[in-house]
């Protein structure tokens, strides 16, 4: 160790352990401790004994329960912690502070296409919806005509894209799963981020077209096509006219040009993925700070992956809006409890092995940490999955923790910008929304720069602050919603990240 070298992070004065910054050798000294045995960096080290049944703390928080005696120094993962499910003894909004909301004449603007409806997109797609897995070759087919050499006329259009999935049949007409899959559809349909829809369908499925279109009154227009591979007479003839449509549709969606919209139009999605120890340290406050700007300008800013905040969905509780908008998360929480127990799974189950070598012991740890996405504002609302956000400031949408079906959603409810926080590494794209990846740690952002918009590893390495990082990445969503590209975008990702959470039995 180098003289006056910092070896480890102790985030509260309550807690029993401390975070290492590198790799630690047994026999080297940290907060007045000598470690027992090598601690992995990111890996959590004892700083007093913790008997067998202790609780274990870390952001002054439960993160577990020692499952052996645990000496002073020795490395505390999974070989001597127990998950400890969360007891339900919430508190309804004791700690609501309201923002100091910007005045609207001083919000900063971005340059955003402005719809008839009132909305405001950050892209100007036209996409191509399947309701059903059957009509996916057909919607990808199709697609495939609209070259980068052919939308070359249309510089105004970001580009034709399909979504495509594994479900719409096979699957009860009513209930969870039917309902999640029906406000996926009407998200999208309906998304500012999409100027032109087609939406195609076999014929025959559970999911039909006719269903969604009286559900939710929506009606054919010059932007919003539907057709089946049945009533068109087959796979070529389907192709034959979807192209139509939307060669139609190019001329109107390029002479849409980009206009100063204030922030208050920004729906962003916060989103983690490839988590590890410096996620809660580093990259999800600093993505918290950011959110909170967001809101205080007037936007909307959108957390979610429900099993990801399991174990921290209290102090989310404590910060509602309304005593109902804590129940209606507390609901949720229920409702996983029951999910995993009926399909003979646990909460715990996540973290991932990932997340675990990233230091991660628990999924109380990890959603302490995940939380953070959130920032400090009241939780104005709890949404279904793929629900239409109808308010705005700070929202919670529940969510699998998988990456792409909870994005799926986020995007579905309304977000035209995504942000996605990681610490292992994550290439995620998500058309029609761009996605803005954050970094934990610098040296993974350096390791995957081509991935990588900002690095919120300097919270460690340069000293920057929470609030620096989190400006760095406000300034960043502005200018990724005024049409510069994200790594993601660059690198073409995002055609196959549509993804809707498939719930309940295939039949």
């Amino acid at each position: 160790m180098t003289s006056g070298e910092k070896l480890t992070v102790k985030l509260n004065d309550n807690d029993n352990v401390a975070t290492a910054l590198r790799n630690i050798e047994a026999g080297e000294t940290t907060q007045n401790v000598k470690s027992l045995n090598k601690i992995p960096k990111g890996h959590k080290i004892s700083l007093r004994k913790i008997n067998k049944g202790e609780k274990i703390i870390k952001y002054n928080q439960l993160i577990g329960i020692a499952s052996k005696d645990i000496l002073v120094g020795d490395h505390v993962h999974v070989d001597n912690t127990d998950f400890k499910s969360t007891d339900h003894d919430y508190e309804y909004s004791t700690s609501i502070k309201l923002p100091n909301m910007i005045e609207p004449e001083k919000r900063p603007t971005f340059k955003g296409y402005k719809r008839p409806n009132g909305k405001v997109g950050t892209r100007n797609y036209i996409g191509i919806l399947t309701s059903v897995n059957c009509s996916a070759t057909a919607a990808r087919n199709i697609a495939e005509v609209f070259t980068k050499d052919k939308l070359s006329q249309y510089p105004n259009v970001d580009g034709v894209v399909s979504f495509t999935h594994g479900t719409g049949c096979g699957m009860a007409d009513s209930g969870d799963g039917f309902d999640a899959l029906q406000r996926v559809l009407l998200g999208y349909i309906q998304h500012p981020n999409l100027a032109g829809i087609v939406l195609i369908g076999l014929g025959c499925e559970a999911n039909q077209i006719k269903f969604l279109l009286d559900a939710f009154d929506l009606h054919e227009n010059p932007f919003f096509k539907t057709m089946t591979l049945q009533d068109m007479g087959g796979l070529r003839k389907t192709i034959k006219a979807g192209v139509q449509c939307i060669e139609e549709m190019l001329p109107e969606v390029n002479s849409i040009e980009r206009t100063d919209q204030s922030v208050e139009h920004l729906s962003v999605a916060l989103q983690c993925g490839g988590s590890d120890a410096w996620s809660g340290i580093t990259s999800n406050p600093s993505l918290g700070h950011a959110a909170d700007l967001i809101v205080k300008n007037g936007g909307t800013a959108i957390l979610a992956e429900t099993p990801e905040i399991y174990g921290a969905e209290h102090m989310l509780t404590r910060r509602a809006i309304s005593p109902e908008v804590g129940k209606k998360l507390v609901d949720r929480i229920l409702w996983w409890e029951d999910y995993v127990t009926r399909n003979k799974g646990s909460l715990n189950n996540n973290p991932s092995p990932g997340n675990k070598a990233g230091g991660l012991t628990t999924i109380l740890e990890k959603s302490l940490g995940a939380a953070a996405k959130g920032g400090t504002t009241p939780l104005n609302d709890v949404l279904l999955y793929a629900q239409k956000a109808e308010k705005k400031g700070f929202l919670f949408m529940d969510s699998p923790g998988y990456d792409p079906a909870s994005v799926t959603g986020q995007i579905a409810s309304g977000c035209n910008v995504v942000t996605f926080t990681t610490g292992r590494g994550s290439c995620f794209g998500c058309k029609p929304s761009p996605s803005i990846k954050i970094a934990t740690n610098t040296e993974m952002y350096n390791n995957m720069i081509e991935d990588m918009d900002i690095n919120a590893g300097t919270v460690i390495t340069d000293n920057k602050s929470i609030e620096d990082v989190g400006q760095e990445i406000f300034d960043l969503i502005v200018k990724v919603a005024s049409g510069e590209k994200s790594k993601s975008e660059f690198q073409g990702l995002g055609d196959l990240e549509f993804v809707p959470w498939q719930i309940g039995a295939t039949m």
